[in-house]
């Protein structure tokens, strides 16, 4: 539901015009099919080759990821190094030689030659190996061998292996664990964080029953050491805690930043790897609570290559934006100004330029890479940008040479794909992967429209309008609203830039197929309008953050061709949570909901201990503020449900627990509403849909639900 820094290691885990479906082959036309949206392929990671002749890549199918490998200039199709059917590759890097490319997969370093052929392991050993990273040089890789299989977490030995001879040693053990294995510039020394652990608590609460064990997981913060890339002694550095964005500021120290007084002040510091007294270099401080979301623009300190200077994201003046400060503090310096926000900052290899991507004042679903000069001087960093038009481009990468950028690219007639574009404007980017199937039709994708309504206190809430093709107007015609989840999160002009949403938002280019219009509102607490829209949030969860939300009925109900009496709503995670509430606070607002991994009560969030963090910034803790948890507890007015309301949830969720579903059935039969309430459970999935078959029972699911109460027809007679 919200940023997952903690869980990475759980779960082991626009454009030029002309752009458009380039590179797309001439489809055979015919309707968008579940099993065409379960086909598109989701790009990430990626690698240049040490030459910038290639770029490896990670290709995402129904949670099937397999390697790629591209060529830069885009001559050809990308060629696939592996083809495992359950697919569980990551940690991609190249040898040193570019010869080959190597990647883990179920607990073993794999490699494989850039021409293809058989997968060869490194090792293969009976306990798994994780957090792999390879050495400055190339030569060595780091990797945490787990003390037992099965049990990664359970303690463990960080390991330095020479990938010429196969030679390898053991320089450090934590009898809990250790993550995060940073190598230093020189290739000398390790940076790591050991001791941190998760203390279980199983509960079995009494509408589950005994034999039903929930486990609910405590997380215990690190400690931060640094070793000898040769083994000895482990310096500790600085107090156990939170270390966001560990990285060497130079070969003598490292930086990360912290977050205190009830997540108003965010701090970066800079530590010695000698074990001296950290150094505060930089403070924000905000009056309701720190909200740039790392997970997704990436505000933590980066050091440039030359350790000259440290990047990060503030929003200071209320935009989130480009600064840069010395490694040594002092006053830190505005790169980007505006009213737009500047994401996902990462320096050249020479430490002279800081490659972004933002959007525009008046296109908040738009976004354009951008590239700041800083040079030696950056009170005088100019700033460029390299791609233009309507589309999402994110996450730039540089090329070995620093000539050219590759980057992601979505738009509204295509999905993710890589493109790779000079440093420079004005030249046409050029197109590495095409991860929709050759018989979509892309023209006959919707186009959405930013438009605003009054939210409950008057002021604009941005929302994209989805009109279907050829829609007869002249006639009363279903609409659906969709609630992003995440609470800070956005929805963009086309396909979303993360997987997790992107199939969200091919499913609506279905349902547009099937006769509906669809809303999608971006309530305050989203991103991508500036500070105080995202923190607008502030003392308020579930209150005029869903206001904003379920108000769109109201703008869909003055739309001469929308039906009032048939509207559905439906949203996952914070947007599954925004659905309960307007079903049971608008009871006849609409004609049917869907809660996919929603929220039911926050006093029951709170209390699950990976998220206390996030909601206690926001609305302080229950006992502060029971007025305002009980506001967020739509659980606790389940009585008032009057319509059909459809809930999904997998079993292996983490991020909001299958618990809270569960309470919620057993709520909704006391109160005598079994009869609208339908519960599906998806075994083993996470909070994410992502399997093959789950996605294609969820779709089909949603799709039977909406058309039996919002299609044409007597509701009455259909619901009894």
């Amino acid at each position: 539901m919200f940023g997952l820094k903690r869980w990475r290691w759980l779960v082991l885990l626009a454009m030029l015009a002309p752009l458009n479906g380039a590179g797309a082959q001439s489809p055979s036309t015919h309707r968008l099919s579940i099993d065409d949206l379960i086909d598109i392929k989701h790009p990430s990671s990626p690698v240049w080759s040490p030459d910038g002749r290639r770029v490896a890549f990670l290709w995402d199918r129904a949670d099937i990821v397999n390697l790629y490998v591209a060529n830069s200039d885009g001559q050809g199709q990308p060629l696939a190094l592996t083809a495992y059917p359950d697919g569980k590759v990551g940690d991609v890097f190249w040898s040193h030689d570019g010869g080959t490319v190597y990647f883990s997969r179920n607990g073993d370093l794999w490699q494989i030659g850039i021409s293809g052929g058989e997968p060869r392991a490194v090792w293969a050993t009976p306990s798994p190996e994780v957090e792999i990273s390879p050495s400055p040089d190339g030569d060595r890789v780091a990797f945490v061998r787990a003390a037992s299989a099965g049990e990664a977490q359970h303690g463990g030995d960080l390991i330095v292996r020479s990938l010429r001879d196969g030679s390898e040693s053991k320089i450090a053990h934590d009898d809990e664990s250790i993550y995060s294995p940073v190598w230093s510039p020189d290739g000398r020394q390790i940076a790591y964080i050991g001791g941190s652990k998760f203390i279980r608590h199983d509960e079995s609460p009494s509408y589950s029953g005994e034999k039903l064990i929930f486990a609910v997981s405590e997380y215990v913060s690190g400690q931060l050491y640094v070793v000898s890339s040769l083994g000895g002694k482990a310096t500790a550095i600085d107090t156990p805690g939170e270390y966001n964005g560990l990285a060497w500021v130079d070969a003598a120290h490292v930086t990360y930043d912290r977050q205190s007084n009830h997540y108003k002040t965010r701090t970066i510091y800079v530590a010695p790897a000698n074990g001296g007294a950290p150094q505060a270099i930089h403070d924000d401080k905000e009056e309701k609570f720190w909200s740039l979301p790392d997970w997704e623009a990436e505000a933590k300190p980066k050091p440039s290559p030359n350790g000259k200077w440290i990047a990060f994201l503030t929003d200071l003046d209320g935009w989130d934006h480009l600064y840069v400060v010395a490694p040594t503090g002092g006053q830190a310096i505005q790169i980007t100004k505006g009213k737009f926000e500047a994401w996902r900052p990462t320096w050249s290899h020479d430490g002279t330029r800081i490659a972004f991507d933002a959007n525009d004042p008046d296109h908040p679903g738009d976004r354009r890479i951008g590239i700041a000069n800083i040079g030696n001087d950056p009170v005088h960093a100019t700033v460029i940008y390299i791609t233009a038009g309507k589309g999402t481009n994110v996450k730039p990468r540089w090329s070995p040479d620093d000539k050219r950028l590759v980057y992601q690219h979505t738009d509204t007639r295509n999905s993710a794909d890589l493109y790779v574009s000079e440093a420079n404007s004005g030249t046409k980017p050029v197109r590495l992967s095409n991860s929709m199937s050759p018989t979509i039709d892309h023209s006959a994708f919707v186009e959405p429209e930013l438009v605003h309504y009054p939210g409950p206190d008057g002021q604009p809430v941005p929302a994209w309008l989805f009109v279907p093709r050829n829609l007869d107007r002249s006639k009363k015609n279903p609409a659906i609203i969709w609630v992003h989840g995440d609470g800070i999160n956005q929805n963009y002009d086309g396909w979303h830039v993360q997987r997790n949403y992107a199939v969200y938002y091919s499913f609506h280019q279905y349902l547009l197929q099937q006769g509906y219009v669809v809303l999608a509102p971006d309530y305050r607490g989203s991103i991508g309008y500036g500070r105080d829209w995202r923190n607008g949030v502030y003392m308020d969860v579930g209150g005029n953050d869903a206001k904003d939300a379920w108000m769109g009925a109201n703008y869909l109900k003055s739309l001469s061709y929308v039906d009032s009496e048939r509207i559905g709503i439906w949203g996952l995670s914070y947007g599954g949570f925004f659905t309960l509430i307007a079903m049971t606070d608008q009871p006849s607002l609409f004609r049917a909901g869907i809660d996919v991994a929603g929220v039911v009560d926050y006093v029951m969030y709170y209390n699950d201990p990976y998220h206390g963090d996030w909601t206690e910034s926001r609305i302080g803790t229950p006992e502060e503020n029971p007025k305002v948890y009980a506001n967020a507890s739509p659980i606790s007015h389940i009585d008032r449900l009057a319509r059909p309301l459809l809930v999904l949830h997998g079993t292996s969720d983490v991020n909001v627990p299958f618990l809270e579903s569960v309470w919620l059935m057993d709520e909704a039969l006391k109160k005598h509403k079994g009869d609208l309430v339908t519960f599906m459970m998806y075994p083993g999935e996470f909070h994410y849909f992502s399997r093959e078959h789950v996605l294609g029972d969820a779709w089909r699911r949603v799709d039977k639900f909406f058309a039996a109460h919002l299609q044409a027809g007597d509701y009455e007679s259909r619901s009894h």
